[in-house]
């Protein structure tokens, strides 16, 4: 296997157009802490794109960072800190969940994966962030979509389509993103021993509030290794007064019926980075891990279906719009079970799950992300067609190759 590692985007174009000319695929790989995401790849040649790495352009004032695409988070966070700003779509960090932790992830790794941490039920997912992009597309072409400020622009949103499209539409060398002030204050309150049913109640009771809850989590017990006992967890963000006269509120309307707290500031960082980074089952390799994306008032339902009818844990984020479940012991690694139980009894629930976490073979037998409707399907095939026709960036990654 040949490893490319071109040094600027006219280099990249090169390598591109000459596995193009060659038809010989390439994979793309910066940090690489998100390798094993999506189906297994086989190609002749990998692209390194680590050398693009390090902050263009940073204006604090506009809220408006343009960095390589290969630049480590770390180095983005600790920048942003220096302003008291932040990255506001949470990016986590799944390295120990994937067994990579001698890698390192970067931006363009966390827009191509479109992958938000819990507040994006507050700020919104990263692809609403991410502003613009230089790239090069599978046709070896060099392009450019979005632009460099916070502001409507006419055209197509291409910023959008690239982000969730894994690198298989285009090799990214610049990404611009919108940052937001850090909140002056932060606030977790946690209601203890509720029951599946109710820890949905007082989730959706909080949200729909007036009291700007950030994140919105449920632990059941026994999910290991945050909590002993069920949990709910609420976030509140913003100045000082008004985080403190909102947390004193929401205690208020929620806590009858359970045993309430506020979590200091380091129990409560140390809460939030576990559910975003998926620590509860990080401690469980042998485990296949899947992410569920569903209506909020479903995802207790779901969790527990699954776990009638499988060895599994789970627990809940987004307000219960986002499942986590890791099964054990199932020959498909539970996908059957899984998508039966978004589809629900009537067979007419909505939702999608995604194979986070499981061995290769497995990650080749099943669908890693949700069958799509033919229509859909087509559509996605056209989009490929337009930036790749000949399927040389990432092929197979997101579905089995036509050709």
């Amino acid at each position: 296997m040949t490893v490319f590692s071109p040094v600027d985007i006219d280099e990249l174009r090169e390598v591109v157009a000459a596995a193009l000319a060659a038809d010989e695929p390439l994979e793309l790989v910066a940090g690489g802490s998100k390798r094993d995401l999506g189906r297994p790849l086989q190609t002749p040649h990998t692209l390194d794109l680590t050398r693009f790495a390090g902050i263009r352009s940073y204006e604090p004032s506009e809220l408006v960072l343009t960095v390589a695409a290969a630049t480590p988070l770390a180095t983005i966070a600790a920048a942003l800190a220096e302003n008291a700003q932040i990255l506001a779509f949470e990016p986590p960090d799944w390295r120990r969940l994937l067994g990579s932790t001698d890698t390192t992830p970067t931006l363009g790794g966390a827009l191509a994966c479109n992958l938000s941490g819990p507040r994006r039920i507050k700020a919104g997912a990263a692809r609403d962030h991410f502003l613009g992009f230089r790239a090069v597309s599978g046709r070896g072409e060099i392009f450019k979509a979005g632009g460099k400020v916070v502001k409507n622009v006419t055209g197509y949103d291409l910023p959008k389509l690239m982000a969730g499209s894994y690198g298989t539409l285009a090799a990214l060398e610049e990404v611009t993103v919108k940052v937001l002030p850090a909140p002056e204050q932060v606030a977790t309150v946690a209601l203890c021993g509720l029951d599946p049913a109710a820890a949905i109640g007082k989730m959706g009771h909080a949200l729909a509030s007036a009291h700007d809850v950030s994140a919105a989590a449920y632990l059941p017990a026994g999910a290991p290794p945050v909590t002993a006992e069920p949990v709910v967890a609420l976030r509140l963000e913003g100045p000082e007064p008004s985080v403190v006269f909102r947390c004193q509120r929401l205690l208020a309307e929620l806590a009858l019926g359970s045993d309430a707290a506020v979590l200091d500031r380091e129990a409560a960082l140390d809460f939030w980075q576990s559910v975003r980074d998926v620590e509860p089952f990080a401690a469980l390799p042998d485990r296949v891990v899947w992410r569920i994306s569903v209506a909020p008032a479903r995802g207790a339902e779901i969790g527990m279906a699954i776990a009638r009818a499988l060895d599994a844990l789970w627990y809940l984020d987004w307000g219960g719009g986002l499942v986590w479940a890791a099964v054990a012991d199932a020959e498909d690694g539970g996908a059957e079970i899984v998508r039966a139980a978004i589809r629900g009894t009537d067979g007419q629930g909505r939702g999608h799950a995604t194979l986070i976490r499981g061995p290769a073979a497995l990650r080749q037998m099943v669908p890693v992300f949700e069958p799509q409707p033919a229509a859909l399907a087509a559509l996605g095939q056209r989009i490929k067609e337009a930036f790749d026709p000949h399927h040389i960036l990432n092929p197979g990654r997101m579905a089995e190759r036509s050709r």
